[in-house]
């Protein structure tokens, strides 16, 4: 699975390059400073300071790590020669919600684009995977923690505004 190609837009992968420059060139070498600088508190066995920063150090190397994978991966899609006759990666996706009968919109979207303010959804979340592939007029369930959001699809446009 690990090869697994991400959807994404050029936009969102900057902004998860930004991220991951930040973390390599700016918090690492803090975290360096701030292990030797508890190092020359003395003793390391009862350094709290040290143990500390140690762990952040290690949080942090892998959430880089992590970032990494995700970029390596990364398949930029240009939104613009996106089809919108079944649900795709940046489709805008007009839905009724079959329990609530009330209409929403999800533009399913790739890491660093996400913004549940705005419904931008990513697509591997169990809403964006239960769209997917889907066509106009379908309805699916989704599992969700509360039972299961049950949803028709209404229209399927660009997620380009």
């Amino acid at each position: 699975m690990a090869t697994d190609r991400i959807p994404m837009s050029k936009e969102g992968y900057d902004k998860l390059k930004a991220q991951l420059d930040k973390m390599k060139n700016e918090d690492m070498p803090r975290i360096a400073e701030q292990i030797a600088q508890a190092r020359g508190y003395g003793d390391l066995s009862e350094n709290a300071e040290f143990d500390a920063a140690v762990e952040a150090q290690g949080m942090l190397q892998a959430k880089i790590n992590d970032l990494q994978n995700e970029l390596a991966r990364a398949l930029i899609v240009d939104k613009t020669t996106l089809p919108t006759d079944r649900v795709i990666f940046g489709a805008k996706v007009r839905v009724l919600d079959l329990d609530l009968e009330e209409e929403e919109d999800f533009i399913l979207v790739g890491p660093g684009d996400e913004d549940y303010d705005q419904n931008k959804i990513l697509l591997t979340s169990p809403i964006g995977q239960g769209l997917v592939g889907k066509k106009v007029g379908e309805e699916v369930e989704v599992p969700i923690p509360r039972g299961k959001l049950r949803l028709k699809i209404l229209g399927i446009s660009s997620g380009l505004e």
